[in-house]
């Protein structure tokens, strides 16, 4: 006779056949190389968050350009003043607009590795 399992003992049940067939995973950079539309969708959503920025950067510089010339209209004040002899207008738009062109393109680059930046751990997460 075999003896019967006590009550409170646990008893563990084991399978021969340990690992499981599993659905096989692609990584997403895959999914983007074979431009399947997941990989679309990747690309897409990068595509849109560059160009965002592109706009806000662009829209910036054109606002900032653009106002000059209101701000010399409406402040008659500020065409008659002179910077090291030259007018106030003259030297803004010679001296001090190529600078805010640099620090536009700096910063765009910064935030546009920090998108691919972004981009790269959301693929690598998957």
């Amino acid at each position: 006779m075999s003896p019967e399992p006590r009550p409170g003992r646990r008893v563990a049940v084991t399978s021969p056949r340990t690992a499981a067939a599993r659905r096989p995973r692609y990584p997403a950079t895959r999914e983007i190389d074979e431009q399947t539309r997941l990989g679309e969708v990747y690309m897409h959503s990068l595509l849109r968050t560059q160009f965002r920025l592109a706009l806000f950067v662009c829209t910036v510089l054109a606002c900032v350009i653009g106002g000059l010339p209101l701000l010399f209209l409406l402040i008659p004040e500020l065409r008659e003043m002179h910077l090291l002899g030259v007018p106030l207008p003259w030297a803004v738009l010679a001296g001090l607009i190529y600078p805010a062109f640099v620090i536009g393109a700096w910063l765009y680059v910064r935030q546009a590795e920090r998108n691919e930046r972004h981009f790269a751990e959301l693929v690598e997460r998957r």
